[in-house]
């Protein structure tokens, strides 16, 4: 089983950047494809962006596309969300996820592909 803690949320203006990092715990995180999902209230969650376990093989939705970037660092146990010219409709709450996969480049895009999840990490970006 694998425990994810999410980090660096906050409030910025538009037009500024955070890096949010999701710290794992537990069993071998470096056999886990990881995703960032967010939700907005009133909203569903929607997924943001994946990497492989490798960190070969990134993808995102097409709102972020150029603005943020996914990452891990294995030997820290860590994924990151990187999110530059942030937008007030990047305002939601950014959780990250993790499913068991042992395929160099396979990516998950579904929530309900994902086994375990984090607590979540408020981002509000003001106009």
């Amino acid at each position: 089983q694998v425990q994810l803690a999410e980090s660096g949320g906050g409030v910025v203006q538009a037009g500024g950047s955070l890096r949010l990092s999701c710290a794992a715990s537990g069993r071998t995180f470096n056999t886990y494809a990881m995703g960032w999902f967010r939700q907005a209230p009133g909203k569903e969650r929607e997924f943001v962006a994946a990497i492989s376990w490798t960190g070969g093989t990134a993808y995102y939705t097409d709102s972020v596309k150029g603005r943020f970037t996914i990452s891990r660092d294995n030997a820290k146990n860590t994924v990151y969300l990187r999110m530059n010219s942030l937008k007030p409709e990047d305002t939601a709450v950014y959780s990250c996820a993790a499913v068991p996969e042992h395929s160099s480049s396979r990516l998950y895009f579904r929530d309900y592909e994902y086994a375990y999840w984090g607590q979540g990490t408020q981002v509000t970006v003001s106009s």
